[in-house]
């Protein structure tokens, strides 16, 4: 005959893995950092000036 079974212990666990699962998938999809986030933006926003910067102007058009 088998031990008996702690069907809380049981429970608890499945529950606390379910909750690691779900925190993992939440590092990755919102685990960046605020300095990482405002560094991204400054290079997008550097990007587009420069881009902006080498448009050609197209003198029939106002602008």
């Amino acid at each position: 005959m088998s031990d008996p079974v702690n069907l809380n212990k049981v429970r608890k666990a499945r529950e606390k893995a379910e909750k690691e699962q779900r925190a993992k998938e939440n590092r990755a999809k919102f685990g960046r950092t605020k300095a990482e986030k405002s560094l991204d933006k400054a290079r997008a926003e550097k990007l587009k000036k420069l881009t902006d910067g080498h448009q050609r102007q197209d003198p029939g058009k106002d602008g």
